[in-house]
């Protein structure tokens, strides 16, 4: 597509381009090229267009489409399969109705915007367009349902070492699947499945990620704990980068995680991310709160929480855990 070809121009080129000089290239006319231009800077990509010297692209344009991530992938399975839309209600509904269809293992849905998400504990994850990414990974793990639940703790590893690479600052986890960076939460995630007693018919992973989200996007009541890559940085990020190079890890760590069937090839490199790894915690269990240290994970993911009593087994879902001062 000549619109396509044009973009990969302007990305390739350092300075302006003149208008005469793409119609040569592409032979077109200067209206197709001009319309092509514009169709482009509706899509979001900064263009500045200069009397004389031609078309520059902006090098700090975050467009997020399926162009933009596929240039990026280099996956084998994960993300292949893409589905990308600018507005969807929930991207976590539209892979359940994938995963319904029978699309392949890998299957990724992204959404610029959406307006029905949902987090833990029925909490609403809406995102804003042009900021953040909402996507929802649909995987079909030939495993023991009851194992189905570490694959949020796969996830929560893949996206802390994708952000790291993208942003340059250290991230950790907070157990069992938030992103932190300077303790402050830039994701979160939300795992569903379709299963039978001793079968997974389908694994919907579902992320939210704060990317260039400005403060003031933040609801008051959660501005001391939420963050995005952009205020924790001190720069914009690229969500389509952010997105692909969370594939790459999730690939690449699923793939461990599928021989052995449980975390024991991934807990060193997960427990070397927890933020509150031998450190004073919180367990907010609604049976009764307790405190402990915290003590890293077992091989199913539970989090270990020494107390004076023992170690015991913290299990997702439910409960929460907190630093004692505060979120993390």
């Amino acid at each position: 597509m000549f619109q396509e070809e044009l973009l990969a121009e302007l990305k390739a080129s350092k300075d302006y381009i003149s208008g005469q000089e793409l119609c040569e290239k592409f032979g077109v006319s200067r209206t197709a090229v001009w319309k092509a231009i514009q169709k482009l800077k509706n899509g979001g990509y900064l263009i500045q267009s200069v009397q004389n010297k031609g078309y520059k692209l902006v090098d700090d344009t975050d467009v997020l489409n399926e162009t933009e991530i596929r240039e990026r992938l280099h996956t084998k399975w994960a993300g292949q399969n893409l589905v990308y839309k600018d507005v969807t209600a929930s991207t976590n509904i539209d892979a359940k109705e994938l995963g319904e269809q029978g699309a392949v293992h890998g299957t990724l849905v992204v959404a610029d915007k959406q307006t029905a998400g949902r987090g833990r504990r029925g909490h609403s994850w809406d995102t804003m367009g042009g900021t953040t990414i909402a996507m929802s990974l649909l995987c079909r793990p030939k495993v023991d349902p009851g194992r189905a639940s570490m694959l949020t703790l796969v996830m929560g590893l893949a996206l802390a070492e994708a952000i790291e690479d993208v942003c340059g600052q250290e991230t950790k986890i907070k157990w069992p699947n938030d992103t932190v960076i300077h303790g402050k939460k830039v994701t979160g995630t939300l795992t569903e499945m379709s299963a039978e007693m001793d079968l997974i018919h389908y694994v919907v992973i579902g992320t939210g990620i704060n990317v260039n989200t400005p403060p003031e996007d933040f609801a008051e009541e959660i501005r001391d704990m939420a963050g995005s890559l952009k205020t924790e940085c001190g720069h914009a990020c690229s969500r389509a980068e952010t997105i692909a190079k969370t594939m790459d890890y999730f690939e690449k760590y699923y793939e461990i995680f599928e021989k052995t069937e449980d975390l024991s090839g991934l807990k060193e490199a997960y427990e070397a991310k927890l933020v509150n790894q031998n450190a004073q915690v919180r367990v907010l269990d609604p049976k009764g709160e307790y405190e402990g240290i915290a003590r890293g994970i077992d091989e199913m993911g539970n989090l270990l929480v020494e107390t004076e009593s023992g170690i015991q087994k913290v299990y997702a879902g439910e409960v929460s855990v907190r630093g004692l001062y505060g979120y993390t």
